[in-house]
């Protein structure tokens, strides 16, 4: 599936990520993560996308976002939209596909392989489009929780599908082992 001579790029839906790993009850250590992954190829770069929402006086995930930053991470964010649905109800919508697709087309060019963590079915043309440059495209996500977090058409179009639940010994661990708000614990989850 890897080779050492593949330059590689990681490429995280944060979101996605995150609803997959909950699913699977583990949490992601980031900095086990990276390391995995830099045994299997030429790390050239791991990007993390997420939206934030702003005007919070605190937001949960911005200690992971600051760890990644300065922990080998290139963090890519946007401002997350809220509004008010029909039914009254708040909702927040902070999609960052488009992001990740243009960075992935921009480095199609340098890449041979990259790692998509994601299981969107949206990503399944960009997929398409990175393997007619002749690079390959492994995608992350679980077929193992219920219902599966992974769009049937983006599995089939990977050219490997790599189940997170696999990579829970190498990369995992459990949410009891949070880190405290007092930040004791250098990795982060998000």
């Amino acid at each position: 599936m890897f080779d050492e001579r593949e330059k590689i790029v990681l490429m995280i839906d944060g979101a996605n990520l995150y609803a997959t790993s909950k699913a699977l009850g583990f949490d992601i250590d980031y900095k086990e993560l990276l390391t995995h992954f830099k045994k299997r190829g030429y790390m050239l770069r791991a990007y993390y996308y997420t939206a934030l929402i702003e005007d919070q006086e605190y937001s949960s995930i911005r200690p992971l976002i600051d760890w990644l930053d300065y922990n080998g991470y290139t963090v890519i964010t946007k401002p997350a939209k809220e509004f008010t649905d029909a039914a009254g109800r708040r909702k927040v919508k902070g999609n960052m596909d488009i992001e990740l697709a243009i960075d992935a087309m921009d480095l199609a060019e340098t890449v041979d392989h990259f790692v998509l963590f994601s299981g969107d079915g949206d990503f399944r043309y960009l997929v398409e489009r990175l393997q007619r440059r002749g690079r390959k495209v492994t995608v992350v996500s679980t077929t193992a929780s219920q219902p599966p977090m992974i769009a049937d058409d983006l599995r089939r179009q990977a050219d490997n599908f790599l189940d997170l639940l696999t990579l829970e010994k190498a990369i995992g661990r459990d949410p009891a082992d949070r880190p405290s708000a007092s930040g004791d614990n250098e990795r982060y989850d998000d």
